[in-house]
């Protein structure tokens, strides 16, 4: 723990620095490949969006233990009624006893039979819930709205503050990095989109915008008056700027991973799969 502090002192101070600023065709570099995968990845991968953004029908079986072994149980059960529109099932627990199907969109006819069927593979009660894929849009649509909103006062905000619209336009920059390679992890992992997944994308934009801002801060203390100056560079000065809130970003985000990672392990183990778990994840 000691070694770790002391380096983060040389970095303050400037006796440890890493080159930002002069390898920055190698960082960007990285950044282009990092997003040139990430877009390939929701082009040609495609997102996994949730039954809230597709419509269909969700099935809230109550069964005696919500486990992997119930839920493999009531998965099979819906593929041996042999109902087309059901097939790949998305099938996920809920709490110690619940247990969620989420298929296409059906007839009466047909939820009347894979009701049956997880009723005989052990269910002991089964309902449906209809959902049309207007609500998510409708949320995904205010999220856009409230999105264009929060980048209008970013831009006003942050060049008034640092009196340069150009740093405005770099933290729009950054903003896009950060929401493309998350976008792109989505994508390739598979992870399911869900409403509470927008809401952790808002939330990424939050942290993001935090850190940029601090840079920009420590950046304009430093290299104030350094053109008057000859010991160091405005290169320099912006280097060690980056470097001085280097640690402090890695507190920042290991500080807001520890309850996020909670929510995760809450939401995943404890509470079963849902909007918790997916917040978290995002």
């Amino acid at each position: 723990m000691g070694r770790i502090s002391s380096f983060g002192q040389h970095l303050y101070t400037g006796r440890v620095s890493v080159d930002f600023v002069g390898r920055r065709r190698l960082w960007y570099s990285i950044s282009v490949l990092i997003i040139v995968a990430s877009t390939l990845g929701f082009v040609v991968q495609g997102f996994n969006l949730g039954i809230e953004f597709k419509g269909g029908v969700e099935l809230t079986a109550k069964v005696q233990k919500a486990d992997a072994a119930t839920a493999d149980a009531l998965s099979q059960a819906i593929e041996d009624a042999d109902v087309p529109a059901a097939g790949d099932p998305i099938v996920t627990t809920s709490g110690s006893d619940t247990v969620r199907i989420d298929v296409r969109a059906l007839s009466q006819d047909e939820t009347s039979v894979l009701e049956k069927a997880l009723t005989d593979a052990g269910a002991q009660e089964v309902s449906q819930n209809l959902i049309g894929p207007s609500w998510g849009k409708q949320v995904a649509s205010k999220a856009l709205t409230g999105l264009a909103v929060f980048l209008v006062v970013v831009v006003i905000f942050i060049a008034a503050y640092f009196r340069d619209w150009r740093m405005s336009l770099a933290a729009l920059v950054a903003l896009a990095h950060d929401v493309l390679i998350t976008a792109g992890v989505y994508a390739w992992s598979g992870f399911e989109v869900t409403p509470a997944t927008v809401t952790g994308f808002l939330t990424i934009l939050g942290y993001s915008l935090y850190d940029t801002v601090v840079v920009y801060d420590k950046v304009r203390e430093n290299t104030h008056g350094v053109l008057a100056s000859s010991r160091r560079t405005y290169a320099e000065q912006a280097n060690l700027a980056v470097n001085q809130t280097l640690v402090r970003s890695v507190n920042t985000s290991i500080t807001a991973l520890l309850p996020v990672l909670a929510l995760l392990v809450v939401g995943t183990f404890v509470l079963g799969q849902g909007p918790l778990k997916d917040l978290a994840l995002a």
